[in-house]
């Protein structure tokens, strides 16, 4: 028989992906020596190097990359072939891995319950959570990661979506702060102080002060932090302000206590948009009855936590 073993495409894929030898030998759970005798069967094959030493790091030749979406196509059309759905999975014999991108206040506010709740329902599937250098729906359509999780920007038509909950943003500022003797924060009050804003991409404006500008104010930002964990450790050290998601502080209602230590959390002073929260996956996953358990679970999870 002259027909190429279709092994190699699985592997092709996952040196692609991974762009090393080793990470491809994880993901498939061969040994690197493995992985390297597959490699050089593959540039048998191909008569193309394939992947090539630059500096420390191995990067894909021309050929390889204009084979980069073809093989990731014909490898999952593969799998999909030799694994049908079923609707009878067996979730606790569950064994995958499955990335979910997220910023870190999902994280922070709901990582601990979802791998928690993954782990009790299928010890054998790993999350892998994937920061959001931006909104693009490019590692969901190349298949880089399962789910993507926030607020909903121009991700494509053909993406899925389902609302997870609706947040909104208070204030937060270290215990002891002179606005914390304050039963309602008023918009004055909340101006006569520094304020530190969470911005990835550094920008220090955002809804809170077009509606300030509304009224004759403006906030004074001293600082801009990439995260709202950054936000929040420089508010619980100084007088400034920090704004973050309510989900964030574990705060559900108003007046509640956040679950943050050294820090309370106060409603704004102005009126801003609530922001929905939702979970987003390409539709070829939409009948993967692992996928759906992990839809399902995130659901789940993310209802309980702001109820």
């Amino acid at each position: 028989m002259t027909d190429p073993d279709l092994n190699l495409l699985i592997a092709l894929d996952a040196l692609l992906a991974e762009g090393s030898v080793a990470g491809a030998a994880r993901r498939l759970g061969l040994s690197a020596s493995a992985m390297s005798r597959t490699l050089a069967r593959l540039r048998e094959a191909t008569a193309d190097p394939l992947l090539v030493r630059a500096g420390r790091r191995m990067v894909p030749t021309p050929h390889a990359q204009a084979l980069r979406q073809r093989v990731r196509d014909a490898a999952r059309e593969a799998r999909a072939v030799l694994n049908p759905p079923t609707a009878d999975l067996d979730i606790s014999a569950l064994r995958r891995t499955f990335t979910i991108r997220a910023n870190d206040g999902f994280v922070e506010a709901f990582g601990a319950r979802l791998i928690a709740a993954a782990a009790a329902a299928a010890p054998g599937v790993r999350l892998r959570f994937a920061a959001k250098a931006e909104k693009t729906a490019t590692p969901l359509r190349e298949g880089a990661v399962d789910l993507e999780i926030g607020v909903l920007s121009q991700m494509g038509p053909e993406v899925r979506v389902q609302a997870l909950f609706r947040d909104r943003f208070v204030g937060a500022a270290r215990k002891g702060h002179p606005l914390e003797a304050e039963p309602a924060v008023t918009a004055g009050q909340y101006v006569a102080f520094g304020h530190v804003v969470a911005s990835r991409r550094g920008r220090a404006d955002g809804p809170v002060d077009i509606a300030l500008a509304a009224m004759g104010l403006e906030r004074a930002v001293a600082a801009v932090v990439p995260s709202f964990s950054a936000a929040l450790a420089v508010a619980r050290g100084s007088d400034l302000i920090a704004l973050v998601p309510a989900s964030f502080l574990g705060v559900q209602q108003e007046r509640s206590e956040p679950a943050r230590a050294g820090i309370f959390a106060f409603e704004l002073p102005v009126q801003t948009e609530k922001i929905t929260v939702s979970q987003m996956w390409h539709p070829r996953l939409g009948a993967d009855p692992g996928h759906q358990w992990l839809r399902q679970l995130v659901l789940d999870v993310c209802r309980e936590g702001v109820q």
